[in-house]
C-alpha cells in the first residue's frame, strides 16, 4: 500500500488524509491503522515539521474513533500497536504524554474485554445443566415477575387479614409463615415495583435521543487560526478531551459549544442535550415534547403566581 510514495512529502500527506477517511469505515479500520503505522515507521524520522504534525493528528484521530465508535478487541489491539510505535518516535513532551494516556486507555479497555469474556465463560460453566451420577443439575430459577409477586402478596394479605379479623388461627403454621415471607418479599421490592414520586409531582420521563433531522442540520465548521486564538491554545473537544488543531471539522450546537462530529454523534444517539451546558435539542418523541410543553406552561404559571404574591396581589379561588 505504501509502495510508490518514494519519500515525497505531498504524496505521503495525501495518503495519510486518505487513510484518515477510511478510519470511519468499520471494514477498513484495521487495515488503515496498520498502513498508518507502516508510514510512521518509514517516514516520520525524516519528515518535515508540518508532516510530523499531520502524523500526530492522524494518530490522535485513531484514538478518537476508537473511543467513540468501536469496542471490538481487534480494533483496539491495532490501535495499541500504533500508539506504542508513535510514542517511541514522537519526542514532544505533551504529545508523548497524550500518547501514553492513549496506550493506558487501550490496555485498560482490552483488559476489561478479556475479563468480561472470562466472566461470561465461567458463568456459562456455572449455569449449564448437566447429568452427574443420575442426578440432574439445572440452572437456578429466575426471579418471579413483579405481577406474580403482587398477586401472591394480595393472596397472602387476604389470608392474614381474614385470620386476624376472625381471631382464629390461619390454617397451619406453614401457611402463615409463607404468607409472612411473601409480605417481606414485597416490601424488599417496593423500590422497583412502585413508581418514584417526587415531592412536587411525578418523576420526569427519561429524555429520548435528539431528533435525527435536527442532528443532520447541525452546522459543521473548520477550525482556523482565528478560532484557535479566540478559544485558546488549550481548547479541546469536551467529549474526547483532545486539543483542537488547525483544519479540524467541528459540529456546533445551538448553544455554540463545538465538538468533533464522530464524538458528538454517539452522544446525541443517546441524549438530547449538550454535554457541557445541557441545552436541549428537539426530539422525535411526541409524548416527551408534549410533556416539555406542559412543564413549560406550568413553570410560567408558577412564576406568575409567585410574582403576584410578591406584588401583593390578592388571589381568590
Amino acid at each position: 500500500m505504501e509502495q510508490g510514495l518514494g519519500g515525497n512529502g505531498v504524496d505521503i500527506e495525501k495518503k495519510l488524509q486518505e487513510l484518515q477517511k477510511q478510519l470511519s469505515k468499520k471494514s477498513m479500520f484495521e487495515e488503515a491503522v496498520f498502513s498508518i503505522k507502516s508510514l510512521l515507521q518509514q517516514y516520520y524520522s525524516s519528515a518535515s515539521p508540518p508532516l510530523k504534525n499531520l502524523f500526530y493528528t492522524v494518530v490522535c484521530r485513531v484514538a478518537t474513533v476508537l473511543k467513540t465508535r468501536y469496542t471490538a478487541p481487534g480494533f483496539w489491539n491495532a490501535g495499541l500497536g500504533l500508539f506504542l510505535e508513535a510514542e517511541h518516535l514522537i519526542s514532544g513532551t505533551s504529545e508523548r504524554k497524550h500518547l501514553q494516556n492513549c496506550i493506558a486507555h487501550a490496555r485498560e479497555h482490552l483488559g476489561e474485554a478479556e475479563n468480561r469474556s472470562e466472566d461470561m465463560g465461567s458463568a456459562q460453566t456455572r449455569n449449564t445443566g448437566f447429568l452427574f451420577e443420575g442426578h440432574l443439575t439445572v440452572d437456578p430459577e429466575p426471579p418471579q415477575p413483579d405481577w406474580l409477586v403482587q398477586s401472591n402478596f394480595l393472596s397472602a394479605a387476604a389470608t392474614l387479614f381474614s385470620g386476624e379479623s376472625s381471631n382464629e388461627p390461619v390454617g397451619n403454621s406453614n401457611t402463615s409463615e409463607e404468607a409472612a415471607n411473601l409480605v417481606r418479599q414485597l416490601f424488599d421490592r417496593l423500590d422497583t415495583m412502585v413508581p418514584v414520586i417526587l415531592e412536587d409531582g411525578p418523576a420526569a420521563p427519561r429524555a429520548p435521543p435528539a431528533s435525527k433531522e435536527v442532528v443532520a442540520k447541525l452546522p459543521v465548521t473548520t477550525v482556523t487560526a482565528d478560532v484557535l486564538s479566540k478559544l485558546g491554545a488549550d481548547s479541546e473537544c469536551a467529549i474526547c478531551t483532545e486539543n483542537l488543531v488547525l483544519n479540524d471539522k467541528m459540529q456546533e450546537l445551538p448553544c455554540k459549544h463545538i465538538f468533533h462530529p464522530p464524538c458528538l454523534k454517539p452522544w446525541l444517539d443517546e441524549h438530547n442535550s449538550c454535554p457541557i451546558c445541557r441545552h436541549e435539542l428537539r426530539t422525535d418523541d411526541h409524548d416527551y415534547e408534549s410533556w416539555k410543553e406542559r412543564e413549560k406552561e406550568a413553570e410560567e404559571e408558577r412564576k406568575g403566581a409567585a410574582n403576584a404574591v410578591r406584588e401583593g396581589v390578592s388571589m381568590y379561588i
